[in-house]
């Protein structure tokens, strides 16, 4: 495949209850019609690895927009920000859910759209793109990179910015979810993800799920030591095969 010229740039989008957020969005320059990628990004924050996601969506052929997610709690490096979330408990699932509304309409507005809209998150972002797709109607496609606490075994964990685990919300998801895990992930543990996955079969969800050894947490994520080029480069071929499949691409 030859180069695929690009656009990138800061957008406004509208957000939970009105508020006016800050995205990244990448879409391919060429004339056409292009599904497009709802990016959730990772609790360390709206990073430079998430910039670079959403720019290879775009490579691929997708408008990928990418929220940032904690904008209210701004301004500072994504590091600061991240850590202030963090302490703070994070950010509430509501909230979450109305900047992906808005995200979603951004998207599904723009002249170059078909129409079509997935979701992906890593890591918080993946528990989140897992709520997004329960609560979002409409959404074409979720693909869950190692979200932890989907399954909550502690009630206690839950909270008002928490109030229900995410695997409890499962029979709401209508559009076909791919998973991607690390063997040797303590959050999601294989237990999380076994379970996750009994939840989706008994509820006749269509999904797939794939399983790397030798991996951990975050191993997409080049900027990181846990990164594993040779499985990662494996798992992003499974995600383009699975959003080609189900929006196009």
């Amino acid at each position: 495949m030859s180069y695929q010229a690009q656009q990138s740039e800061m957008v406004s989008f509208r957000g939970h209850k009105g508020d006016t957020g800050e995205a990244y969005y990448s879409r391919p320059s060429r004339a056409g019609k292009f599904p497009g990628v709802l990016v959730i990004h990772h609790l360390p924050g709206w990073d430079e690895w998430i910039m670079e996601v959403t720019r290879k969506f775009a490579h691929h052929g997708y408008a990928a927009l990418a929220p940032h997610l904690y904008f209210r709690d701004g301004p500072g490096s994504p590091d600061d920000i991240g850590a202030r979330v963090r302490a703070a408990g994070g950010v509430a699932d509501e909230q979450v859910v109305g900047d992906a509304v808005g995200a979603v309409e951004f998207l599904r507005a723009q002249p170059d759209s078909n129409g079509k809209v997935g979701v992906i998150g890593f890591c918080s972002g993946g528990r989140h793109a897992y709520v997004i797709a329960c609560s979002v109607p409409g959404l074409d496609a979720l693909v869950d990179c190692w979200g932890g606490n989907v399954v909550v075994d502690d009630k206690k964990l839950l909270d008002a910015k928490k109030p229900v685990a995410p695997i409890d919300l499962t029979a709401n998801i209508t559009c076909p979810v791919l998973g991607i895990f690390g063997n040797d992930d303590q959050n999601p543990s294989r237990d999380h993800v076994n379970r996750t996955e009994e939840v989706l079969k008994k509820l006749g969800k269509t999904y797939e799920f794939h399983r790397y050894d030798g991996c951990g947490h975050a191993f997409f994520n080049t900027m990181r030591v846990a990164h594993r080029p040779e499985q990662a480069a494996d798992g992003w071929n499974k995600v383009f095969a699975f959003l080609k499949k189900h929006i196009g691409g």
